[in-house]
């Protein structure tokens, strides 16, 4: 096993002199052995993996942060990268290492690794060998940190998720996709264009699988606390359902065009999941759209399907999940989505 992290031994023989360096002042007591600290660990230091640790890192959102990577060499790489710029960001403890213990007292465990697509490979084939590569991932990452939040942020996140609760012995609180949490900043951004406004003004949710089953919320969109719908029809302008549609493809087609262009998604998800920590460790309470346990909410039924639903995240991870108005359409749309994943669940085997 290899675990590197910053280390005060530059005495001779390696004697730790930060002691000798900085003098206590009169009466001074001694560090708390209470004194609270918090830990993030990524798992998988691939393009997602360090765009999300650089952006915690920056965000200054832990104390010590975990990399763990298949890759040694790349892994310390990646380490001693974001350690060289050490003068310039908040003071993290970094370490790397290859063996799981490296995460062991996590606060937060986000988990980016997974298995690649062959070309032509069927999608049952590429969940059968990520679910074997979860098998084991998934329980010592649990077995270290038992009071952790497990978030997979790895494609597919529905149905991973799923696989990492039940893999874990995890309370299905305390494991969570980062699901639509992205789609939907995708959403808030096209609705801000087509209106010139700021997207932060935009409240807009994309529900369900993270992918092309997604449910659009055209009912609830709301600009500056304006609801979008109900004020054009209210003000009789008139609007073509297909130019909605066309939004909402959109955002399904949007890291599709990313990858086409860069060959991969990195910064927009590492901006995403870095806001849903700040979140959880900061016990905001904000609600997020990401993947829970959906099972007797809005009608979705036939067994334990995870997807994503706006849900008020805290320390405790899912702290509940809003009773949101649908139209008919749009919780027909949902359960079918639900449905989709459900299928994909039961040939796993799990």
């Amino acid at each position: 096993m290899h675990k590197s992290g910053s280390s005060q031994a530059l005495g001779p023989g390696g004697l730790d002199i930060s002691q000798s360096f900085f003098k206590p002042i009169h009466g001074a007591s001694p560090l708390p052995t209470t004194t609270r600290t918090t830990k993030i660990s990524v798992i998988g230091v691939g393009n997602v993996g360090m765009a999300i640790a650089q952006t915690i890192l920056t965000q200054d959102l832990a104390d010590e942060i975990a990399l763990v990577d298949v890759n040694p060499d790349k892994l310390r790489g990646e380490m001693l990268d974001l350690q060289h710029a050490a003068a310039f960001l908040p003071r993290t403890t970094i370490t790397s290492s290859t063996d799981y213990s490296n995460t062991v007292g996590s606060d937060l465990v986000i988990v980016t690794a997974g298995a690649r697509q062959i070309p032509g490979e069927s999608r049952l084939n590429l969940l059968q060998r990520n679910l074997a590569l979860f098998s084991k991932i998934i329980p010592p990452l649990s077995a270290g940190s038992p009071e952790a939040i497990l978030m997979i942020v790895s494609n597919p996140v529905d149905v991973l998720t799923y696989v990492a609760w039940k893999l874990s012995g995890l309370p299905a609180n305390r494991v969570i996709g980062s699901g639509t949490n992205l789609d939907s900043s995708r959403f808030r951004f096209l609705i801000a264009d087509h209106l010139d406004v700021n997207a932060q003004d935009v409240q807009a949710y994309i529900m369900g699988e993270h992918g092309d089953s997604s449910v659009a919320l055209w009912s609830s969109i709301s600009v500056g606390g304006v609801p979008i719908l109900s004020f054009l029809e209210r003000n009789q302008i008139a609007y073509e359902k297909q130019t909605l549609e066309k939004i909402h493809k959109e955002v399904i087609q949007g890291a599709y065009e990313v990858i086409g262009l860069k060959g991969y998604t990195s910064w927009a998800i590492g901006y995403s999941v870095a806001n849903l920590a700040r979140t959880i460790l900061r016990d905001q309470h904000k609600v997020h759209p990401v993947t829970v346990l959906a099972k007797g909410l809005y009608g979705i039924e036939g067994g334990d399907v995870f997807l994503s639903l706006p849900t008020q995240l805290g320390r405790n991870g899912v702290l509940g999940v809003t009773n949101l108005h649908l139209s008919k359409e749009e919780s027909q749309q949902l359960q079918k989505s639900a449905m989709t994943i459900l299928e994909v669940q039961s040939q796993l085997g799990i």
